[in-house]
């Protein structure tokens, strides 16, 4: 899978906590971090966890600005276990749908996708339009895995916290990256 080293992008669609964790989680795994945040990610960042974008940034290894499009990870040949973008907002989805490689953000997942790694979208908006459903077809077509992130109330959660790590631990297992964050469903007949 190469490297262990994974891409992170957050962008401005609500639920940047779902990246800050991220990050947090990656980061005690001893796994290198590439970040990159869109302007819109800045603005939700100050307004959603009320912590500076500057915060968030110093837990990643690297931050890579949106415009440089000559980064390490816009190329194929810089090995990563892939990427993630989490919180990903329904713009983001249609230019990775559709192959538009507009900044970093959108050609690293272009690169992630070329490559056949894995790249993990966190979508976030409801209710779905027929143009998000069709743009997130396009991407699991091209090899994406589209992960909204759902609570499980299996898990029985008792915090937020507990429903954001969950989501976190499903996303690592997706890159078999073990941690104890999402509970494993067992059946009644299986026990505790």
């Amino acid at each position: 899978m190469g490297a262990r080293r994974l891409i992170v992008g957050i962008t401005g669609a609500t639920g940047v906590v779902y990246g800050l964790r991220l990050l947090e989680v990656l980061r005690d795994l001893d796994v290198e971090t590439h970040l990159l945040l869109t302007r819109p990610a800045l603005q939700t960042i100050r307004y959603e966890l009320e912590r500076s974008p500057s915060e968030v940034k110093a837990l990643a290894d690297v931050v890579h600005p949106l415009h440089d499009l000559g980064a390490s990870i816009a190329s194929g040949s810089f090995p990563t276990m892939g990427m993630v973008i989490a919180p990903c907002s329904m713009r983001t989805l249609a230019a990775v749908a559709q192959g538009l490689s507009d900044n970093l953000l959108t050609r690293a997942a272009d690169v992630v996708l070329k490559e056949r790694r894995r790249l993990v979208l966190l979508v976030r908006e409801t209710p779905l339009s027929l143009v998000h459903l069709r743009n997130m077809l396009a991407v699991t077509e091209a090899g994406g895995i589209v992960m909204p992130p759902l609570p499980a109330f299996y898990a029985k959660p008792k915090t937020l916290a507990e429903m954001i790590d969950h989501t976190v631990g499903r996303v690592l297992d997706l890159f078999g990256i073990a941690t104890p964050l999402a509970p494993r469903w067992r059946s009644e007949a299986e026990g505790p």
